[in-house]
């Protein structure tokens, strides 16, 4: 009995020893794929800000409006656009470095957990930069038709122009949906693994 009882110990040893193993390559795997989706975030955040910053240096360099106030406002919103894209290309960047030199299940959490957030508010300040641009347009646009036409034809003017501000809202969210949430989606994939392996 006392050989049968050394021998289940000596089992539930080995089990025990291969589930650890397994469970260090499991979060490696995982910490390798985390690194490179965050890592690929980074690298889109600075393509994005590129490439659309070259489109609008490529447009022509016309006065937005004749009122010095909304071509004020534009000016501001297009420096902010700058200052926030790079804040958050900092971010993404800080992101990668963390989660490359993190050593232990709860911290690679915590790194997912921040890049999700970071991600999600730059989502939402662009979505939030379109709109207001888009606004500032919109009434510079009918203050200028309200004096050359008549009442119906604002009506239209304004339904036209919600139309347009809702499309290009929804256009620049499926846009980042396509290029982010794809990558959100993997990373929080990885998040529900490393949970498992935590408990």
């Amino acid at each position: 009995m006392k050989e049968l009882d050394l021998l289940k110990k000596d089992w539930q040893k080995i089990d025990n020893s291969f589930a650890q193993v397994s469970e260090n390559d499991i979060y490696k795997m995982i910490h390798k794929r985390s690194s490179s989706i965050v890592k690929w975030i980074f690298i889109i955040s600075i393509l994005e800000f590129i490439v659309l910053n070259s489109l609008s240096y490529l447009m022509p360099t016309e006065k937005t409006s004749e009122s010095p106030i909304v071509e004020i406002l534009i000016s501001f919103l297009d420096y902010l656009s700058y200052g926030v894209a790079l804040f958050f290309m900092y971010l993404f960047y800080r992101n990668y470095r963390s989660i490359t030199v993190t050593s232990n299940t709860k911290k690679l959490m915590e790194c997912i957990l921040n890049t999700r957030k970071t991600v999600r508010y730059y989502i939402i300040f662009n979505l939030m930069l379109v709109f207001v641009v888009s606004v500032i347009v919109f009434f510079n646009e009918f203050q200028n038709e309200a004096a050359n036409s008549p009442g119906g034809k604002m009506v239209l003017i304004c339904v036209l122009m919600l139309f347009f501000i809702a499309f290009l809202i929804g256009a620049v969210w499926l846009f980042y949906q396509l290029i982010y949430g794809i990558l959100l989606k993997k990373l929080n994939r990885n998040y529900i693994e490393l949970r498992k392996i935590d408990l």
